[in-house]
């Protein structure tokens, strides 16, 4: 894990705290199958669930949703905003795989 990611809960203040806890009360509605973990990225100030297969899950508004990061690219987002890498053949057959609809 980076050192920038962090499951240790001494490094959490109290704004993190409050946002793991939300993150909790969603946790039956995530589609997880192994272990998850609350983890804060020390460097963003996000906070999140992340599971044994690094799949990332955090609050947009009141709802919880998976987040994605383009492991070509980098690009991050929910999946409604992962549009990117049009040019790139790589990042358009991860948005594919992520089920992102590309265009025809």
């Amino acid at each position: 894990m980076d050192e920038t990611v962090t499951k240790d809960w001494s490094k959490f203040g109290h704004r993190e705290i409050e946002e793991a806890k939300e993150l909790l009360s969603h946790i039956k509605e995530i589609d997880s199958s192994g272990k998850v973990d609350v983890a804060f990225n020390t460097h963003s100030g996000n906070v999140f669930l992340w599971d044994e297969d690094n799949r990332v899950w955090m609050m947009d508004e009141e709802e919880i949703k998976e987040f994605f990061s383009c492991p070509i690219c980098g690009h991050e987002g929910f999946l409604e905003e992962m549009e990117h890498g049009e040019d790139d053949p790589e990042c358009q057959e991860y948005l594919k795989e992520i089920g992102f609809k590309v265009g025809d």
